[in-house]
């Protein structure tokens, strides 16, 4: 009766704990390691430098990179890191997009309009007289209607600069509203 000869290990596997030897950890460390076996022979498991290798080097790429951000502890130092970088990113960002002139801060708005605002005021105020000058035909009634607008529009532009902010959380709470 002849034996059927079992398949045999290559030279360079090491089982599970000459290679927790040749590694310097104990075997249940090995284990915790979770790096797959190439081959069961009998009782012993075989592994191979190649295959714990890739695993340690998975496993150090996995510590450094976060799959997501919701793997993070929001006490840890990595999700404050995380933030901080972020953090630096959006704000580089708004650098950038301030360079290429696609956005200005409030405070430039709000300088720019009310500049604006105390021309178009000037204006309105010499608007009653060049009409006298230039239509001498307007009865006092009339002029007296136009001044009473007039006042009412200067009334307006005088209170632009203190709507902005207001109208800005209006525009912001809308925007927000229609991004839902």
């Amino acid at each position: 009766m002849s034996r059927k000869k079992q398949p045999q290990p290559e030279a360079h596997w090491l089982n599970k704990t000459n290679m927790a030897a040749s590694l310097g950890v104990s075997v249940q460390a090995f284990e915790k390691w979770g790096v797959p076996p190439l081959g069961k022979f009998g009782r012993s498991v075989y592994f191979d430098v190649r295959s714990v290798l890739e695993n340690r080097l998975a496993h150090e790429v996995s510590k450094q990179q976060p799959t997501s951000i919701e793997d993070l502890d929001e006490n840890s130092i990595e999700f404050e890191r995380y933030r901080l970088t972020k953090a630096q990113a959006d704000g580089q960002e708004l650098k950038n997009e301030l360079a290429r002139g696609e956005v200005a801060p409030v405070e430039l708005q709000s300088f720019v309009l009310g500049r604006c605002l105390a021309e178009a005021a000037g204006i309105l105020d010499t608007l009653l007289l060049n009409m006298k000058r230039k239509h001498p035909e307007l009865t006092p009634v009339q002029l007296e209607n136009f001044k009473r607008e007039i006042v009412k529009s200067q009334n307006a532009i005088s209170r632009g600069n203190e709507l902005i902010p207001q109208y800005l959380d209006e525009y912001l709470s809308e925007t927000a509203a229609e991004s839902v």
